[in-house]
This record gives C-alpha cells, structure tokens and sequence, in this order.
C-alpha cells in the first residue's frame, strides 16, 4: 500500500497547484504543504519551485512522478487482482488483459493475436480499446490500461518495451479501371516508371501496374495524399521520413485527413490519391490486385510494432512473457 504522501505528490504535479491538489483530495493545503515537505526531506531535495503562475515541478520531481505513477497504477491492478481472488477463491483465475492497440494493430494483427490467445486461454478477461498512439499514452499514464501494442514513436525514457513484429511500411495507389491508378482530377497522365514526364509538367492521375516503382518520393508530389489524422502513428512515421527529405505531407497536391482506415482505402481504392500505411493493413487488397504497392525506391521504411508499457513497473516480467508468446505466434 503507497503512503498517502505518495498520492497527494503525485495530485500536486498533475494540477500544478497546492490548492487545486487540496481540493481534489478533500484535505487542507496545509496539509498537502506539510507532505510535500516531508517528501522533499526524505529524498533530500526540492520538489517543486514557485513562479509567478503557481508552481512547476524540478527535475527531481519530474523523475520521481514517472516512478511514484508506475507504483500508484500497479497498486491499482494488485488491488484488482487480489479482489477477484477473494470473490471467487475456488475458481481458476487467469491475468485479466487491459489493453490499447493502435489502430493499424487493432484491426489487422489484434485479430489473430486474440484469436490465438482465447483459444489457448478460454478464460481469460480481456479488454481492448484502440486509439492511436498519443490517445493510449494517455491512457497509460492514467492507469487506464495496463499496456499497449502502438506503431508510432514513444518515449523511451517513460515506458519500457517489447518488439511485437518489424512491419514495411509502404506506398499505396488504387488499381481502378482497366488502366489502374491515381486520379486527383487534373485529367493528364504519366507512368510512375518515367520521372522525366513529371519533370515536364504532367500530373499524375493513373498508375499502370506494369511499370516500374517511382525512383523518388518526390515524383509522388503531384498526387494528393489521403492519410491519417495527427497524433496517429501511421502518419507519424510518414511526417518524420519526409522530413528528413526537407519535405512535408503539404508538399504534395492536395491532403485529405480521414481517421478510418477503411474509408481510406476505399477512397484509394476509387482512385481518389494515395495513401502510405503498413503492408500488413493492405495485405488482402494487394493479394486481390486491388491495391498497386508504388513505394518509391529511395523511401524503404520498415518499422516496429511494440508492446509498452510503464516503466518501473513491477509487471514488467509478465508483459515481455506475453509479447514473447505472441511474436512466436505463425
């Protein structure tokens, strides 16, 4: 059980003021005064300094919130799992999962995952959500879930993780019609396969499947690009590859942000733009020729999905046993 000087530090950085943190612990401010205090003698150091808009937690604290937040989550699933125990002492209990996926896992690998996992584990408790990447950090630090499979960038310094799977990542355009392609309603075409016609002047609108892979990125500009909308990882990655080419998603003819992935196929299915999304979210399309993979030759990515979650947790041996027995999975 954490010492309740653990929570009222713990209210006070994330209000980011002595009074608001009172109030919502229904204690006085000098009593969270005196807690602080106390912490800040027990691990000799300050804790917190004023500014001229309240206060602002030191570096010491900033450090101190992640660890004190790992514990205040796990304590909550520790009291959660020993309940279930004491409700039901004869029954055969398995580990309840509490997790988020990205939406790319969610729809395109969580299936198999959960498939297997239910079948080798009929009893288990499961509860997934999906979001993308900055929604299930959140959640994370809330103690809202207890880990997640995520494909964008995380900070390393805050969770500790696992390699789910290395996943391409690539560019896709619809093959509709009997030419197949890209349309954006400029109304002239060129082949992906001649750079040179892009130089002249043409703007893409069809992408013949016989022909060879663009040999830049930014032969693909003149086309408009369909993508996901920020703080999903599927862009992310998208937006920091282009970056380090001195380019951006608004480089292209035109964007369009939709934060289904289905509808963005479909719309690139129609020939309406272009999209860059992991191979495995458009495995069945490419396999059916519905999809045509035109990802430049200069911009190979390939890129991990990871199952994270809080670091210092004492969980931490349990959810790499569960990634590991997921990668194995065929």
């Amino acid at each position: 059980m954490l010492d309740y000087r653990t929570h009222t530090f713990l209210e006070v950085y994330r209000q980011r003021s002595f009074t608001q943190a009172a109030a919502s612990l229904m204690i006085t401010q000098p009593a969270v005064s005196q807690h602080i205090k106390q912490l800040e003698s027990h691990y000799g150091c300050p804790l917190f300094t004023r500014t001229g808009r309240g206060i602002e937690p030191t570096p010491a604290a900033d450090v101190l919130y992640q660890r004190l937040l790992a514990m205040e989550n796990d304590e909550e699933r520790l009291i959660t799992e020993v309940g279930s125990l004491a409700a039901e002492p004869t029954r055969a209990h398995t580990v309840p999962l509490k997790f988020g996926c990205t939406r790319t896992i969610a729809d395109f690998t969580a299936p198999k995952l959960m498939a297997v996992h239910l079948t080798r584990h009929p009893n288990s408790s499961i509860t997934m959500r999906a979001g993308n990447t900055r929604d299930l950090v959140g959640a994370l630090d809330r103690g809202d879930i207890d880990f997640a499979l995520v494909e964008g960038s995380f900070d390393r310094e805050r969770f500790d993780y696992e390699i789910l799977s290395r996943e391409p990542y690539i560019t896709i355009a619809g093959r509709a019609g009997a030419g197949g392609g890209v349309a954006h309603g400029a109304g002239t075409k060129t082949e992906v396969g001649n750079p040179a016609d892009a130089e002249q002047g043409a703007s893409p609108t069809e992408f013949r499947t016989h022909v060879a892979r663009p040999s830049s990125i930014r032969d693909l500009l003149g086309e408009r690009l369909i993508l996901r909308e920020a703080g999903s990882g599927t862009r992310e990655i998208l937006e920091k590859h282009l970056a380090a080419r001195d380019l951006a998603v608004t480089d292209f003819a035109g964007v369009v942000e939709l934060e289904s992935i289905p509808t963005i196929k479909a719309c690139v299915r129609s020939g309406a733009g272009i999209t860059f999304m992991y191979r495995v979210a458009a495995a069945e399309e490419l396999a059916r020729g519905e999809f045509v993979d035109i990802t430049p030759v200069d911009f190979f990515i390939e890129h991990d999905f990871c199952l994270i979650w809080q670091r210092g947790s004492q969980y931490a041996p349990r959810y790499r046993a569960l990634c590991k027995a997921w990668r194995s999975l065929p």
